[in-house]
This record gives C-alpha cells, sequence and structure tokens, in this order.
C-alpha cells in the first residue's frame, strides 16, 4: 500500500475515533495494520481503541508493538502503562508511566496518569505528588484538579478533596465531572443536603451518569424524614433510566437438582465491612451444591481477597474494565445466578446488571434498600429487617427473608479481649458511636444531648473520618452546640490505623449509640463482640430496622427502643446500673458465640437453600425439555 493510501485509512480512522464511532475507528486501523505491519500509527492508534474499549490483553500487546517502534515517544509509554495496570501488571505500568514523564517531564497528563498507577498500588502518598506535578505544570487542567481530588478523598483528605474539586470547577465550569467530585467530597464531609443538591445539578447535565445516580438515592439515605414513598420513586427512577433486561437465551441447563455456579460479585472482596459477613458464608457453601465464582472489582486485593481468593473455583478482579468487557466475561462463565453485594453504594454494576448477566439475579447485603432494577429478581433480607407483607410494596424486586436472620458474622482475627466496663476506672459512663458520620442528623444529636442531660457526668466518645481535619471538627462541634448536645462532655477521635486498633476502642465505651434512622450493621457487631451493648431506634424501612434484626439474634430485642424518648429510658437504665453493666460484658462475647450471628454452616446452609429456591423458580419459568424420540401436540 502506497503511503497516501495508508495516511488516508489513519486520517479517516482518526476522524471516526474523534466522533467517539470507536468499532469504525477501530476497522480503518486495522486495515491500515494489514498493510503496514509496522506502521507505528496504526499500530498507537489501534491500541487506543483497544484500551478505551476495555480490551485490555490486545491494548497491551498492540502497544508494545507500537512502543517498540518508538521508545521516544511519551504519549505510548504512558498508554502502555495504563493497559499493563489494567491488567494487572503494576511494576511494568509504573515503569512505563514513569519513562513518559522523565521523556516530556511538562506532560501533566502523564502525571496525572501516574498518580493514576501509584494509587492503585496504595501508594497514596507518591501519588499526592504526582497530582500535585500536574497541576503545577497546569493550573487550569480541570482534569488533574478532579482526579487529584479522588485520591486526596482516598487519603482520607476530604476537605483538602473538596477544594480541589471546586478549583477543577473553577479552571473550566463546563467541566462536568467537576461537579460530581464536589457532590462526593460534600458527602464525605457529611454535608448531606448539599451533596444531594450537587448531584442533582450535574445529573441534570449528565443524565445519563449512573454512577452519580447512584450516590444519590445512598446519600438520600442519611437524609432524616425521607418518606418511603419518595425512596421508592427516586430508585424506580434509576431502574428506568439504566433500561429494562436484553432479552438473552441463556444455556444454562434448568435441572432444579444439579451444581450450581454461583457468583458473587464486589467491589469489597477485601478488608472491608461486608467482608465480615460474607467470607463465612463462601467458606461454608457446600461445595456439592454450588461452585463458587469471585468477582472483585478494587484495585486493592488484600490479605482478605487471598483468604477468598482461596474458596473460589474462579477469581476475577474486574476493576478498571468497561462494563462492555465485564459482560461479555460474565457471559462466557455462564454463572447461574449472580449475586450482587454492592447495591447503589460505590463502584457498582447496576447498569450492566441491569442488562441481566445471569439467568437468576440477587441482591443482598451492602445496601439497605431495593436496587429499582428490573432484572434484579431477588433481595435476601429477614423478617425483622423487612417485615411482610409492608416491605413488600416498597421493593422492585422480590423478598427472600432468611430465618431467623438475614446476616452471618466473622469477627477480625485480630480483635482483642473484651476489657472492663471504663465506668469502673473513670468514674462515670461512657457511651459511643463509631458508625459513618453521615449517619448523624441532628435529630440524633439533639437526643444525644438530652441523654447526657439525663446521666450525670457522662460523655460521649465519637469515632469517624476527617476529624482530624481542624474545618470538619469546628463544623461539628457548631452543630452540636446548635442541637443542645454539649461540647465540652464530647470527644472526638479520628478513624484508627487498622481493625485492630478500631476494636481496641470499645474499650473505651461503657454503651453503644446506634444511628437513627439509618442504622449501623457491621458496627453494632462489633460493639456487642467487644461486650458493649447497642441500643438502637427502631423505624418502619431496613435501614431502621437491621439494628433490631441484630439485636434480636443476639439475644437483646430489649435494646430496641420505640422512639427517642424510649431510646434515651433504655440507655439511661444501663448506665444507672454498673454492676449489671459489667456482668453484660462480660457475657455478651459467649453470647454472641452461640447466637446465630456466628453460626456460619447454618447459615450458609440457609443461604444455599434460598439459592436453591430461587433457582427452581427460574427452572419451573422455562418450557420443558423434550426427550429424543418424543412427540409433542398442539
Amino acid at each position: 500500500m502506497s503511503s497516501n493510501k495508508l495516511q488516508s485509512l489513519l486520517q479517516a480512522g482518526i476522524a471516526h475515533h474523534k466522533a467517539g464511532r470507536l468499532g469504525e475507528a477501530d476497522a480503518l486501523y486495522r486495515q491500515a495494520r494489514l498493510a503496514a505491519p509496522r506502521s507505528f500509527d496504526a499500530l498507537h492508534l489501534s491500541g487506543i481503541v483497544a484500551l478505551q474499549q476495555g480490551r485490555l490483553p490486545e491494548a497491551v500487546e498492540l502497544l508494545s508493538r507500537a512502543y517498540d517502534l518508538d521508545r521516544g515517544n511519551a504519549h505510548c509509554a504512558m498508554r502502555l502503562g495504563l493497559a499493563l495496570n489494567g491488567v494487572g501488571r503494576f511494576e511494568q505500568a509504573e515503569a512505563h508511566l514513569r519513562r513518559a514523564v522523565e521523556l516530556k517531564p511538562d506532560l501533566q497528563e502523564g502525571w496525572d496518569n501516574l498518580a493514576y498507577g501509584l494509587k492503585t498500588q496504595s501508594r497514596l502518598t507518591e501519588a499526592i505528588t504526582c497530582h500535585q506535578k500536574a497541576v503545577t505544570l497546569a493550573p487550569g487542567y480541570a482534569q488533574g484538579w478532579y482526579n487529584y481530588g479522588l485520591t486526596l478523598s482516598m487519603a482520607g483528605r476530604s476537605f483538602e478533596a473538596l477544594g480541589c474539586h471546586e478549583r477543577a470547577i473553577a479552571a473550566d465550569p463546563a467541566y462536568a465531572l467537576g461537579r460530581f467530585g464536589r457532590a462526593q467530597a460534600l458527602q464525605q464531609t457529611h454535608r448531606i443536603p448539599e451533596a444531594v443538591e450537587e448531584y442533582g445539578r450535574f445529573l441534570a447535565v449528565k443524565p445519563a451518569h449512573h454512577e452519580a445516580r447512584s450516590y444519590r438515592l445512598f446519600a438520600l439515605h442519611y437524609l432524616d424524614g425521607v418518606a418511603r414513598e419518595r425512596l421508592l420513586d427516586e430508585h424506580r427512577a434509576f431502574g428506568r433510566a439504566v433500561g429494562g433486561p436484553v432479552t438473552r437465551n441463556f444455556a444454562n441447563a434448568p435441572d432444579i437438582a444439579r451444581r450450581l455456579r454461583v457468583a458473587f460479585l464486589s467491589p469489597d472482596l477485601r478488608l472491608h465491612s461486608c467482608a465480615h459477613f460474607i467470607e463465612p458464608l463462601v467458606r461454608h457453601l457446600d461445595r456439592r451444591g454450588f461452585e463458587i465464582f469471585l468477582y472483585h472489582d478494587h484495585f486493592r486485593e488484600d490479605e482478605v481477597s487471598v483468604r477468598l481468593r482461596s474458596q473460589a473455583s474462579v477469581w476475577r478482579n474486574f476493576v478498571g474494565q468497561p462494563d462492555v468487557a465485564v459482560e461479555r466475561r460474565i457471559l462466557a462463565d455462564a454463572p447461574d445466578i449472580l449475586v450482587d453485594l454492592a447495591g447503589h453504594t460505590g463502584l457498582n454494576r447496576l447498569p450492566l446488571l441491569a442488562r441481566r448477566v445471569a439467568p437468576v439475579q440477587v441482591t443482598y447485603l451492602g445496601y439497605p434498600d431495593t436496587t429499582g432494577v428490573a432484572a434484579m429478581d431477588y433481595r435476601f433480607t429477614d423478617a425483622i429487617a423487612d417485615p411482610a407483607p409492608a416491605a413488600d410494596a416498597f421493593a422492585t424486586e422480590r423478598l427472600v427473608r432468611l430465618a431467623p436472620t438475614a446476616w452471618t458474622y466473622e469477627p477480625p482475627g485480630c480483635a482483642p479481649e473484651v476489657a472492663i466496663s471504663p465506668a469502673f476506672t473513670k468514674g462515670h459512663v461512657t457511651f459511643g458511636c463509631f458508625n459513618n458520620l453521615a449517619k448523624v442528623t441532628d435529630r440524633m444529636l439533639a437526643t444525644w444531648g438530652r441523654l447526657l442531660a439525663t446521666v450525670p457526668g457522662s460523655r460521649l466518645l465519637l469515632k469517624g473520618r476527617g476529624f482530624a481535619e481542624a474545618p470538619v471538627r469546628a463544623r461539628y462541634e457548631e452543630r452540636f452546640a446548635r442541637c443542645g448536645l454539649p461540647v465540652a462532655r464530647v470527644d472526638l477521635v479520628e478513624r484508627t490505623a487498622g481493625p485492630a486498633e478500631h476494636l481496641a476502642l470499645y474499650g473505651e465505651v461503657d454503651i453503644a449509640l446506634d444511628t437513627f434512622p439509618y442504622h449501623g450493621t457491621t458496627t453494632t457487631c462489633e460493639s456487642l463482640w467487644m461486650g458493649v451493648p447497642v441500643i438502637t431506634l427502631v423505624g418502619e424501612q431496613h435501614m431502621s430496622r437491621v439494628g433490631a434484626s441484630l439485636l434480636a439474634a443476639a439475644g437483646h430485642p430489649e435494646w430496641g427502643a420505640s422512639d427517642e424518648a424510649d431510646y434515651i429510658r433504655i440507655a439511661a437504665g444501663l448506665a444507672r446500673e454498673p454492676r449489671a453493666l459489667a456482668q453484660i460484658r462480660a457475657g455478651l462475647r459467649d453470647e454472641m458465640l452461640l447466637s446465630p450471628l456466628l453460626d456460619h454452616p447454618g447459615q450458609a446452609a440457609r443461604f444455599g437453600r434460598a439459592l436453591r429456591s430461587c433457582w427452581e423458580t427460574w427452572c419451573g419459568s422455562r418450557a420443558p425439555a423434550v426427550e429424543a424420540g418424543e412427540f409433542v401436540t398442539t
């Protein structure tokens, strides 16, 4: 092929590429590669399309060939680094990303991508340095400020992250992601009403940004007084936005008795609160009846990931891959049942699951509400968290109620022994709350203020992300004063370094106060394991009933209050009986060991039976198979 014809092909491909018609561009680049196998441009451009489409192994192969032809091209080195990072070859990725900025030190995009590569290895301090380099080189680089903000949030520096997203908006008011980032940072700094409004502004510009829709839905649960009817309408709107399921003729054999392929999809198959509930289920599911596929979706893999991986027939990490690539992979694996553990929490794949990638789809554990997704068939819960029949009207899925509880909890192996009641050593009762601070409403602060007034000399210990940042502390202290909570009697503690330190801090607490209307789950189980009773206020919907479910399973439904006055009465009553409180503390761990919450084999069996029942329903919906030689009449 002549040079002119090759350039004509490439230029036509570039025109399609710029217009977002990646398939047409790829076809033209392929023609150019066939005609000129050693054309740097044909290989490089083909590699870029493969990278954009999530065909990561192919992107690595094409970009490697291009880089071998021109090792002085910084952009090619950078893109090869991104592709290598996507397939988990982190050391090689870092080398190429560093090579890109060595070749072109003023390449702000290169520094930004190097920061991303370091972030995927949890090297946040180095990543932050690279982000700083990028925005120093180009103060008007809106995307750089946005990415910088995301990394600062990961590092727990949410107030600074908010400033970065505001810089992104100032640099380019048309850069919509700046508003998305700002909404996330507002949520992380617990300014929930403002976060909901900012998500709304972003979605007005980018209505198809389903991730922002999920973040907004999650944030709505932190607001006090949002009606169940509104929440249902908002979730149904999400379902309409992502669309209905794709019609698929699954080849899975509709045999009710055969061994089933069950896939669990989650970004939290790592050191994360969800792992305390899913790991014992996965470990004890009967392998005679189930083959386990684990789909992780996060760049971080740790010792928990290693343990979970050892329990799976297949482990895959989908981090960074577009939905189209993940869809192809899951369909090739052909699971019979897919269990979503994320719901509308961060890094979910609900838009993909809305297309249906398995005959049976279940949502469980990670999210306290319906998904709104038509292709989500079931939500696993229990009769206390979602009492029948009232709760059924507020779910787009069919509710499957496990008995006696939906949860099984595995305490961290690093948990220290239960400490003696701090009231005996300090001379006063300490109430505590270690829940996500976004769940702390003004109504709750006012209730806590009345509780401290009822129990003379008592104190409140709050632990949470952001208290190390002076502006966040100041804002909370202002809220305390406004809500009647005496600031001088409240101790604020930043998140601890690790789970052992976190659990040890329960040794400073006599009585735990659950948040409302959005209860804790992991924090309630942790508190009980560490010998600390939990007071919860029982509401009408799942998020305000999960505490009652856990306490009933632990054998202490009496700690569930019917209203705020009852909440104060129960907490103050425990505080007035230090010897009874000490006895409770001494016996709670043994009670937990004997409770359904720690009956891992039993709960796994119940979970397995629920999966099998869902599968039987699907099999019953299939047309009966025709035996060879059998005649069918109509």
